[in-house]
């Protein structure tokens, strides 16, 4: 799976084989057959994991945050997440290409919608925040995707500092 991540995490899941996954983890198309009947299959399997890395990262969050408000447990899930994804480039990067292989592809965008449904009542749960801030938590870890994916924090720009600014990001 971790190799699995990898490569779909590099290529997409329009633009990766399984014979590249096999050769990557140094086993044999087959017997990538043998545990996924298809590309498909293997590649829910890689965003069902994300998801489950997403949720075991927020848990980190709750674990870590100062305060019960639930300001205090957003911020610190929101620090939890983007350390994620600047340390698991792979992770963020399989999610965005789940993101947009769910515009045409059913069964993609249901597993997509499952762990997103999953991860909103998670943090609803955990925070006991209202709508409207669980919404801006989730509008903020995708602006937070887009300043990672154009490196916004290192350019010296208006239109970067104004994606960046209040944008936590490790490298």
């Amino acid at each position: 799976m971790r190799t699995a991540l990898a490569t779909f995490g590099a290529k997409g899941y329009y633009g990766t084989t399984t014979g590249e996954v096999a050769k990557a983890a140094g086993i044999s198309q087959a017997y990538v057959y043998r545990l996924f009947p298809d590309k498909e299959t293997l590649f829910l399997a890689v965003v069902e994991r994300c998801f489950a890395r997403i949720k075991e990262s927020l848990a980190d969050g709750v674990a870590a945050a100062t305060g019960t408000s639930p300001d205090a447990i957003l911020f610190a899930m929101a620090d939890a997440y983007a350390k994620l994804i600047a340390h698991e480039n792979a992770l963020l990067l399989v999610q965005m290409h789940a993101q947009c292989a769910a515009i045409s592809e059913p069964s993609v965008r249901e597993v997509v919608q499952r762990g997103y449904a999953r991860t909103v009542e998670y943090v609803r749960g955990v925070s006991g925040a209202d709508e409207e801030s669980v919404q801006v938590f989730f509008a903020r870890g995708m602006l937070c995707h887009l300043v990672v994916a154009v490196d916004a924090s290192h350019v010296d720009a208006p239109w970067a500092r104004t994606l960046s600014l209040g944008i936590r990001h490790y490298t």
